[in-house]
């Protein structure tokens, strides 16, 4: 049985939020939702029903032809990821997730057959510096330094979210909000370098520093959020989004953008520079938010708040870390 999958759900069950799961053998009819809730849940069997895009000939003319030869865009994918972006399926075998869905409506519309490969975080750049990958849709965020090797094409912004107690009226829209507070974040983490931050800037305002906790698994800040040791986690928007709509007795209270106030974090479609594969990735983009196929597969997974209206090619990206 694969763990990553396994852990996912047993985080949700593990920390009192039931995740009502097929019980009947029939992998098919497997989804997650709060216990009690009507409607169709999150499917996650390997029966995926999904969205299927179809060759556009304008859009697919802009791949380069030895590719458009070949017939297959070879993607890496990262075996870490998570829910909702890729994890597997109750088969245990099957990868499914929002990153699979938008890279295969953009595959469909490049007219051309998926190869998926999934590799450890830091083997995905190594795939494309070696061009075993032609690109790589795993969540991979714009930055200035990863600009001086890559080229990207937008589709999605890179969002982190404060996730709390259902019923709390606590909103947070800025560091003044999480004065006094007490909440969980993973150390080494883009998110923990802005809640400190945060905590320091109230600090010189005469406010409460944030009492930051540190937790090493998922069961563990989700059972302290719900004891009231914690008052919030603050983690990646994708990752909360998912367990509020699977788990549904906790709340997303504020989002903010991964790049802090210094910018807009931005995920892309990832391609060696110069590959000549950006143009092509950002038409094919367009093309499904034009088509509404983009906007489908966000609801699915509970992510409409992160779609961009348009694919930018390089756009401005976190900046480079002082050394």
């Amino acid at each position: 049985m694969n763990t990553r999958r396994t852990f996912a759900v047993a985080a949700i069950a593990a920390s009192g939020l039931l995740a009502a799961c097929g019980g009947t053998g029939d992998a098919a009819t497997d989804v997650v939702k709060p216990k009690g809730q009507q409607g169709a849940g999150i499917n996650i069997s390997p029966d995926q029903h999904r969205i299927r895009g179809k060759k556009v000939d304008a859009v697919a003319a802009k791949v380069p032809a030895a590719i458009r030869m070949r017939g297959t865009l070879r993607i890496g994918a990262s075996a870490d990821a998570s829910p909702p972006l890729g994890f597997y399926a109750t088969d245990d075998k099957t990868r499914i997730g929002a990153e699979i869905d938008i890279a295969t409506l953009i595959v469909d519309t490049l007219g051309l057959k998926p190869q998926f490969e999934e590799v450890s975080w830091e083997n995905l750049f190594v795939g494309l510096d070696s061009s075993k990958f032609d690109g790589v849709l795993s969540n991979v965020t714009v930055t200035e330094e990863r600009k001086e090797k890559y080229d990207f094409a937008t589709y999605r912004l890179d969002n982190l979210a404060f996730e709390a107690k259902k019923g709390t009226g606590w909103r947070v829209k800025g560091p003044k909000d999480v004065a006094g507070k007490t909440i969980s974040v993973s150390s080494g983490t883009n998110q923990e370098k802005i809640l400190v931050d945060w905590s320091e800037q109230n600090v010189k305002a005469g406010l409460k520093p944030v009492d930051i906790k540190y937790f090493q698994k998922d069961t563990d800040y989700y059972l302290a959020l719900q004891s009231g040791r914690i008052d919030a986690y603050l983690g990646p928007n994708p990752s909360a989004a998912y367990h509020v709509a699977s788990a549904g007795q906790t709340q997303v209270i504020g989002t903010l953008s991964g790049g802090g106030s210094q910018v807009q974090g931005k995920i892309a479609a990832t391609t060696k520079k110069d590959s000549g594969l950006a143009a092509a990735y950002a038409a094919a983009i367009d093309h499904i938010i034009e088509d509404g196929s983009y906007a489908k597969v966000l609801k699915r997974w509970g992510l409409s708040g992160e779609a961009v209206a348009k694919s930018e090619i390089n756009p401005p990206g976190l900046p480079k870390t002082k050394k």
